[in-house]
């Protein structure tokens, strides 16, 4: 790796991820993860992956299936590939160089049990837009949105699959509307607080393809007592 911006993170179980700058990750993507309370049978998919610490997560575990993640960044896709030569995951992780508008072309149609997504959280014209291309696209819903992964999602997804996506709080009515959309009906949902006495940063949702209307609400994710100190199990074991 002769990028200096390029390093190495250990996840804990045997699994390092590679990130540099512009693809790292934060605690969006490892609650996501969590969330998605991923089976050892489920065929796995995650689109919109980045230095894909979402597949090295659930890999930390002995999957049956190989996972695969979807990215349309070129370079976020070099640290893909880098971290499964490091973690000698050739025959478990697969990495698919895709624009999601583009899934009829390049993605299997009713393959996936499960399917993450952890989309832009920004419109075109709101944030504060960074001057680095790869994080705008990102941040930003430049080349996909809640729309777009819910789209490709339903393509990918088998009848009975899940969906489970994080987003802003404010963007719910977005993520329900675009489910739905899709024909992937809400089913669970959750909050996460930084503390008890934060608003909440995030929602996580998951849906399935072609349920009924039902909707459970969990606890809340509280991720730190009022010292400071994370809660055992948020970051799962590492």
């Amino acid at each position: 790796m002769e990028n200096k911006s390029v390093k190495t993170e250990y996840l804990g179980g045997n699994i390092t991820a590679v990130v540099s700058d512009e693809h790292t990750f934060g605690t969006d993507a490892v609650l996501l993860a969590r969330f998605a309370s991923v089976r050892k049978k489920d065929v796995c998919c995650d689109l919109g992956t980045g230095c894909g610490i979402i597949p090295l997560l659930w890999l930390r575990e002995e999957m049956y299936n190989r996972v695969s993640a979807v990215e349309i960044q070129d370079n976020a896709c070099e640290l893909v590939k880098e971290a499964i030569k490091l973690n000698h995951l050739e025959e478990k992780l697969e990495i698919i160089n895709c624009d999601l508008r583009e899934h009829t072309e390049k993605l299997p149609m009713g393959k996936f049990s499960l399917v993450t997504f952890n989309p832009p959280y920004f419109a075109v014209d709101s944030g504060v837009s960074s001057p680095n291309e790869s994080v705008r696209i990102a941040r930003h819903e430049i080349m996909s949105d809640i729309f777009e992964g819910a789209k490709c999602a339903s393509y990918i997804l088998k009848f009975g699959g899940r969906l489970c996506v994080c987003h802003r709080p404010e963007r719910l009515p977005d993520v329900f509307e675009a489910m739905r959309k899709y024909g992937i009906e809400p089913k669970r949902m959750a909050f996460c607080r930084r503390n008890k006495t934060m608003k909440p940063f995030l929602v996580l949702v998951e849906g399935k393809k072609g349920a009924k209307s039902s909707l459970v609400v969990e606890d809340e994710i509280i991720m730190a007592d009022e010292n400071g100190n994370y809660i055992d199990g948020i970051y799962g074991d590492e």
